[in-house]
């Protein structure tokens, strides 16, 4: 059997839904397993109306009104029996998310968060599962959040995987085993659930990591991933206006590409898979039967063509103890222990006798909360609107490429990866 997974981009209107139908019609033997994350910037949506919970404001209305009109036109246009089951089954979806606008906000800011968010999933899949059945694909709807189960760290659940395994053995992998034709089901991605029968999410655009999970306790053959690139790029379009596909890459290079930063596969997509040996693949929804990028075991392909990875508006900070002493052990851990504190990912860092420099998204709330405890103990410099260039692979040629017009403020290197913090001359 197989995993897709459809981002939100996949099934962002009405013939992107229909497209979904016709890939899955490519491969009419197999058993799949259908991952779907929230249509087109819904996730975005929702996270404004999170937001207007906690800041007093009266347009939480108006934001479920933009999100409710947008999936309407989608369903209006997919089903042309207003009758169909489709539209109750929104309508309770909806009930269901004003109630939960309308109770006093939690105190748990992430609780209400993913709480609110996670709608995005439960709604496109119910659209899409509904869809394929109008178009002759049957299919059966499950809740993700009955099988993958978390701790209650909301917005990035940690998965408890003997639950979550014991679960899989009793509900997900009968439904395949006891099923003798071909079998489809179709479940949402960034989504989970708590043994407090609460939802968490995985994590920002972490729906590939569902596929991933759900593969490993399938034992599935292969995951495909579909976007809207031909496959993996060795650069962002958005800064490059010529990239190279990478036909093939390992496990160990997609870890390291996601770890640095590339947003073509989330950073624990990979693990699961590895750990099992189920290929994974990237592919087109566009042009769904060309070959896209096949990530597995092997390694040989890794270094043929360099890969570049911007992050932009970072912020540098130089930590110096203001007693004097050595940056050492017993400083690094109470510093490791400040970022973690306030949930600060590290980009970078370099350290000399006397100073620690850290590079970092540039988050103002969390940032500011940061130096301000940071200065308690330390004389800080910083400079901001800063961007971060990791590029494996490289090459001088490739550094001169990417650092013309710029300042180099800190530049680290490896056997195989350059990681450069830059900002513009002018």
């Amino acid at each position: 059997m197989k995993v897709f997974k459809f981002g939100g981009a996949s099934v962002k209107e009405a013939n992107a839904v229909k497209n979904v139908a016709n890939i899955i019609n490519l491969f009419p033997k197999d058993n799949l397993l259908i991952v779907v994350s929230a249509m087109g910037k819904t996730t975005n949506a929702l996270e404004k109306l999170n937001r207007s919970i906690y800041s007093n404001t009266n347009d939480i209305i108006a934001h479920i009104r933009t999100i409710k009109d947008y999936h309407y036109a989608i369903v209006n246009e997919l089903f042309a029996d207003k009758t169909h089951q489709v539209f109750n089954e929104l309508a309770e979806l909806f009930e269901s998310l004003a109630k939960q606008t309308s109770c006093s906000p939690s105190e748990n800011v992430d609780y209400s968060y993913d709480q609110i968010v996670s709608f995005g999933e439960l709604i496109a899949t119910k659209i899409i599962s509904n869809y394929l059945q109008v178009v002759g694909i049957d299919n059966t709807w499950l809740d993700v959040r009955e099988i993958i189960k978390t701790n209650t760290n909301y917005r990035e659940g940690l998965v408890d995987w003997k639950l979550t395994n014991n679960l899989s053995q009793k509900q997900l992998l009968p439904a395949y085993n006891s099923y003798k034709e071909r079998k489809i089901i179709v479940t949402q991605g960034f989504i989970a659930g708590t043994t407090e029968k609460t939802t968490t999410t995985l994590g920002r655009e972490g729906s590939d990591y569902t596929a991933s999970i759900l593969a490993y306790q399938l034992n599935a053959e292969e995951v495909i991933i579909w976007k809207d690139v031909p496959g993996v790029l060795n650069a962002d379009p958005k800064y490059f206006s010529v990239t190279e596909k990478l036909n093939a890459i390992s496990y160990r290079e997609a870890i390291e590409l996601s770890y640095y930063g590339a947003t073509i596969i989330h950073p624990k997509t990979i693990k699961p898979l590895q750990n099992k040996n189920i290929p994974l693949s990237v592919k087109s929804f566009i042009a769904p039967e060309d070959a896209g990028t096949l990530i597995n075991n092997n390694t040989q392909s890794d270094s043929l063509i360099p890969s570049f990875i911007f992050k932009v508006n970072q912020l540098l900070i130089s930590l110096m103890p203001k007693d004097f002493s050595f940056i050492a052990e017993d400083n690094l851990s109470k510093i490791f222990a400040c970022f973690v504190k306030h949930h600060v990912k590290i980009n970078l860092m370099q350290n000399s006798a006397i100073s620690f420099s850290v590079c970092f998204d540039n988050i103002p709330e969390k940032a500011q909360a940061l130096i301000t405890e940071l200065q308690q103990t330390y004389k800080i410099k910083y400079n901001e609107h800063l961007e971060l260039i990791t590029i494996r692979h490289f090459d001088q040629k490739t550094i001169d490429r990417v650092t013309q017009d710029k300042i180099i403020l800190l530049e680290q290197k490896s056997r195989s990866t350059a990681q450069l913090v830059v900002k513009n001359k002018n």
